[in-house]
């Protein structure tokens, strides 16, 4: 009670007084120092996990579009596949034929409709019955089942797509549609087979309805597990209401992207029995997906972008049924190609930036082949094709290394010399493969190796010459979902979350009232990333990117070694981190921060120079056969993937399994192709050794498997495990 003094007692036990205990409290301006050291390394801390964040991204872009290039140079191996292949079994036409050069179908609709009706459904079946027309009760249905992982039987899955087909035979090439009054209408990106994505998106937004339109901007399938079941939920709506409910065509629906990117294997798989007839069903109503949308005469939705050739006018006029695949290595418009603008990257958010590399890209070159870019980057066939052909290919594809690619190219070229059909081609691939870029101009996107970069002056142009105002693309996957660009007339909307990794990115969705002012909602579908810190789920993502870039460095081990030595005169197993790098940007061709990613993939010496044989000691074989010489071997490390969806496509019953002829046959094409010389004697050594039970057929799964590349610190922990 009172005013005495007050007291406290230290760790000691003594009793210190307000006077002692106002002497250890730390003076202001000594408290603002700490405070100024502990923000210092907060922000450190936060730019160190921004760089990470960066040159993960950075990987996971550059090995998506060197894939999407591989693919581009494996169409034209398709097309020399068909002239060259006899029929595999003498009975007709093999898959590849229908998939790659389908013919006409022969059945009337009312022929085929009363066809699949007669499919039997077995009582057993407990998946979801469809009747057509169909109503609330029979989506609702599909939802249920999707979520409890129930398939649609074959039947429905015929019938569905049959319905669909009808439906978009109707359809003109551009939708026009208008914001309804107090509503709006959302536009969505890429799914990519991520079916939690769209059932999230539906569960946020409302389902697709009258009162709930909505665009969905193209690549539903490939790469995710779950392609079947969104096309599926996706169509059922757009039959339910068609003026309600707009799908536009993305870059990935085309049969020959969906052999190399999963779509074609997952149906195979789903659908043993009716798999054929589904893909060469799907293969049309895919080209029959209009390509673009325009809301109000004021926004235009395209999947991937434009190009300076662009003419709205124009692409209502094309037959887009036509245009069954745009991965023909036909290229992009002249004019794009004539300005010689460089290839900048696009726009990156948050300073993300490639550097220069681009520009040394366009001069690189597969081992006996030209780059896909190169391929894929051809002008408008227009007058002769030979002349075509001299104007467009580059001085580096006419040495005599690349005759074979040369003479694919002039194969293509003669075998769709249709100036209209071509024309019809270079617009479709412009829309659905292009990319924005912050430099003015136009120019061809050898990124990807086909489509264009559009700068901020090509947008302006389009947009005023047809009185809009915005573009709203796709194609592109963004860390939150969506990206502003061009002074904010580009906007780019990703919709499948967790794209490379899980953690790795937001997904995002856009609605537009009739003010047609852009609103934005992100989500991430996730079980576990919630459960992670942010350091947590950078480590996850940069550990996937730096492995995906370990097998790149194996794969190229022969031609990175040979290279290595060439800088290495002393023999001594070490060079300088500017060679490394330097052979590292020249031999696997990845746009990368190589000297950032030095500490994750090679080590030092005590001299400060790289020991570059420390590339490859945490990766080996999976289970090699003895019988592969390492050329042959390092050959089917690279090519796995190609290989694979070549088997695949020969595989008619999906048994795993091609007679050693085929495998012969196939080989000897693609390594000449490839431009890869390879002892016959090497290949029936090989084929006869993968036949285990000598019954003339080989298990090319297991074949492929052995020629995975394995992280030999993963097969440690298993084992510890």
């Amino acid at each position: 009670m009172g005013c005495g003094t007050s007291v406290t007692t230290d760790n000691k036990g003594k009793r210190l007084t307000t006077d002692q205990m106002a002497k250890k409290t730390p003076s202001p301006a000594l408290a603002m120092k700490a405070a100024i050291l502990i923000q210092r390394w907060y922000r450190r801390y936060i730019a160190r996990l921004e760089m990470r964040q960066r040159y993960t991204w950075n990987i996971f872009q550059s090995i998506e579009y060197a894939g999407e290039q591989d693919q581009l140079q494996l169409s034209s191996f398709f097309s020399f596949m068909l002239d060259n292949f006899t029929q595999l079994n003498g009975n007709g036409p093999d898959l590849i034929s229908h998939l790659l050069d389908p013919v006409v179908d022969p059945w009337s609709d009312r022929e085929r409709q009363t066809m699949y009706e007669q499919i039997t459904v077995p009582e057993s079946y407990s998946g979801p019955h469809l009747t057509f027309p169909l109503t609330v009760s029979h989506t609702n249905a599909l939802l249920s089942a999707f979520k409890e992982q129930q398939p649609l039987h074959g039947r429905y899955m015929l019938q569905l797509l049959h319905q669909t087909k009808k439906l978009l035979k109707q359809m003109p090439n551009v939708i026009h549609l208008s914001t309804p009054y107090a509503k709006e209408i959302t536009i969505c990106g890429d799914l990519h087979g991520r079916l939690d994505d769209l059932l999230l998106i539906f569960y946020k937004n409302g389902l697709p309805s009258a009162e709930t339109p909505y665009v969905f901007n193209g690549d539903f399938v490939d790469r995710g597990k779950k392609s079947v079941e969104i096309i599926i939920l996706l169509f059922a709506y757009q039959l339910l209401y068609p003026d309600h409910m707009t799908l536009n065509r993305g870059n990935h629906e085309d049969h020959i992207m969906n052999l190399r990117y999963g779509f074609t294997k997952e149906v195979m798989q789903k659908y043993k029995t009716h798999g054929r007839d589904i893909l060469l069903l799907v293969q049309d109503v895919f080209s029959l997906l209009p390509i673009a949308t325009v809301i109000d005469n004021k926004v235009l939705i395209v999947h991937g972008g434009i190009s300076d050739m662009t003419d709205l006018d124009f692409l209502s006029s094309i037959e887009r049924h036509k245009v069954k695949t745009d991965c023909k290595p036909t290229g992009n418009s002249p004019r794009c190609r004539s300005r010689g603008q460089p290839e900048s990257p696009r726009c990156r958010s948050r300073g993300q930036d490639h550097g220069n590399t681009p520009k040394k890209r366009r001069h690189l070159t597969r081992q006996g082949s030209s780059s896909s870019s190169s391929s894929s980057s051809l002008c408008s066939p227009r007058g002769s094709s030979r002349l075509t052909l001299c104007r467009c290919l580059s001085p580096s594809m006419l040495s005599p290394t690349n005759n074979l690619q040369v003479f694919f190219l002039m194969m293509i070229i003669i075998t769709t010399n249709n100036n209209n059909n071509i024309n019809n081609i270079i617009i479709v691939v412009d829309l659905l493969w292009s990319d924005p870029k912050s430099q003015p101009g136009c120019s061809p996107n050898t990124f990807r190796g086909g489509g264009s970069y559009f700068g901020p002056d090509v947008t302006r142009r389009l947009l005023e010459r047809h009185g809009m105002t915005l573009l709203i693309r796709s194609h592109e996957c963004k860390q939150e979902g969506y990206e502003l660009c061009h002074g904010g007339q580009v906007i780019t909307i990703f919709s499948a979350s967790n794209y490379y990794e899980e953690g790795s990115n937001r997904g995002a969705y856009i609605k537009l009232g009739r003010e047609l002012v852009p609103r934005f909602f992100q989500y991430q579908v996730s079980r576990n990333t919630r459960k992670l810190t942010l350091t947590q789920r950078v480590n996850v993502a940069e550990g996937s990117a730096v492995r995906a870039v370990q097998e790149k460095l194996f794969s190229h081990r022969s031609e990175l070694m040979a290279a290595f030595q060439q800088y290495d005169t002393s023999n001594s197993g070490c060079i300088s981190v500017s060679e490394w790098a330097l052979v590292l940007e020249s031999v696997v061709r990845l746009d990368l921060p190589w000297r950032t990613l030095r500490p994750r993939l090679a080590q030092l010496a005590p001299d400060g120079s790289i020991d570059y044989q420390s590339c490859f000691e945490d990766m080996g074989p999976g289970q090699p056969i003895p019988q592969v010489t390492p050329n042959l071997a390092e050959t089917l490390y690279r090519y796995r993937t190609d290989l694979e969806i070549i088997f695949n496509i020969m595989d008619k019953d999906h048994s795993g399994q091609i007679s050693i002829e085929e495998f012969r046959q196939t080989w000897h094409l693609f390594s000449a192709h490839l431009g890869v010389e390879v002892d016959d004697r090497a290949i029936d050594e090989l084929a006869k050794s993968i036949d285990f039970n000598k019954d003339g057929s080989i298990d090319f799964n297991e074949f492929l498997e052995a020629f995975r590349v394995v992280h030999k610190l993963d097969v440690k922990d298993q084992q510890q495990g």
